[in-house]
């Protein structure tokens, strides 16, 4: 339905930090909830952070104080500034959109209604 591209993804050590962008196809975007999810091998999709319309934004416990999710509204691109990247940050990390308002703390990969392909975070020791 819609057209999310994400990339940033690589392999960074511990303590280092990595920039994911998420590029929207849709005017509406400026509009959007717009998230961020984590996926490590064997686990469930989990919520990182998300942004709302007004720059609102929640965060997972584990990430905060290190992530911080923003937006360019202009050039309807997502991002996802990772610092102090930690081995369990691993995982494949995706972008979403609910196509509508936030509600606070809206972490819930149910909650979102387009996703993008994902990029991949890997942190070594």
């Amino acid at each position: 339905q819609v057209h999310l591209v994400a990339s940033g993804g690589g392999s960074v050590e511990s303590g280092g930090s990595l920039r994911l962008s998420c590029e929207a196809s849709e005017y509406s975007y400026s509009t959007w909830c717009m998230g961020w999810f984590r996926q490590a091998p064997g686990k469930e999709r989990e919520g990182v952070a998300v942004i709302d319309e007004d720059g609102s934004t929640s965060y997972a416990e584990p990430v905060k104080g290190r992530f911080t999710i923003s937006r360019d509204n202009a050039k309807k691109t997502l991002y996802l500034q990772m610092n102090s990247l930690k081995p369990e940050d691993t995982g494949m990390y995706y972008c979403a959109t609910r196509r509508r308002w936030c509600l606070p703390g809206a972490l819930s990969p149910g909650d979102y209604d387009d996703w993008g392909q994902g990029t991949q975070v890997a942190v070594e020791s």
